[in-house]
């Protein structure tokens, strides 16, 4: 069962810069932690509002949302990373790994921006087998260990990690009555099975059955006395009738006792059996 937090802002509300950023992508596009850091700066469009996840989930790639709250906190955080791409480009460096040997078809695509990581790391590496000067992205351990002390500060008592804000994109989505074809879609899940998890975890159940404990009067005080309960007044009963309805009754009694008898006399018999 996925951990889902019921108060995710307060979370947020412990990370700042770059980190809550992280966070936020993560619960308002549904990222996984390597898909959010693996992002380079061709997969997120601002005038469409959408990332695009090449290589997520089972190797597929999709697109999901950009939300509206954070477009403009990755517009400046590229501010600084493209003037630390062009200071790398002037001394010599400003490489980044490509996928499906892209540089062998694009020489010098490596070091063009619209192919760096969005999430930079601070440090450069050599690559022994070209001798370029590349940055990786961030790591993420350190993004990790990042959500788990910000849940600690908020006094959150579950076990928040990195796929918890994931995990309540999707709760958030289907509490708010979208179908569960468009989740799984935005989440990449192969089969809708994995995505149907996430109704069991809904605060309120999907059918519509009203739970029979919520109907019950609330609990009385002690303070507020024993309850009472007021029955219909019975008529009164005259004095003596009780006594005459008793006699009544044994006469009855009686007369039907005395009737079986005589209809048990009147009924010829059966001639007794014997030997001939």
């Amino acid at each position: 069962m996925p951990v889902v937090l019921s108060r995710p802002e307060a979370v947020l509300g412990q990370l700042s810069g770059s980190r809550r950023l992280m966070a936020a992508l993560l619960y308002g596009a549904g990222l996984r932690l390597l898909e959010y850091l693996r992002r380079r700066v061709n997969d997120v469009h601002f005038g469409r509002e959408e990332i695009v996840v090449r290589n997520g989930k089972g190797g597929r790639d999709r697109r999901t949302m950009l939300p509206a709250v954070v477009r403009k906190p990755p517009a400046a955080h590229l501010a600084p990373v493209r003037r630390q791409h062009g200071d790398d480009l002037a001394r010599g460096a400003g490489w980044v790994e490509l996928p499906h040997a892209l540089d062998r078809k694009y020489v010098n695509a490596g070091r063009s921006w619209l192919w760096q990581w969005v999430f930079p790391t601070t440090r450069s590496y050599r690559r022994p087998e070209t001798g370029q000067q590349r940055r990786h992205h961030v790591h993420e351990c350190a993004r990790q260990r990042v959500v788990r002390k910000a849940a600690l500060a908020a006094g959150v008592a579950k076990p928040a990690g990195r796929h918890t804000f994931p995990h309540r994109f999707a709760t958030h989505l289907l509490g708010d009555g979208y179908d569960i074809r468009t989740v799984q879609e935005l989440r990449g899940h192969r089969n809708v099975r994995m995505t149907m998890i996430y109704t069991h975890v809904l605060n309120r159940n999907d059918l519509g059955v009203r739970r029979p404990v919520d109907g019950l009067a609330p609990a009385r005080s002690a303070a507020a006395g024993p309850v009472r309960i007021d029955r219909d007044p019975s008529p009164p009963i005259p004095e003596g009738s009780g006594t005459r309805a008793l006699e009544d009754t044994r006469d009855t009694r009686g007369l039907r006792t005395a009737s079986r008898s005589r209809d048990a006399a009147d009924r010829p018999r059966p001639p007794r059996g014997g030997r001939d």
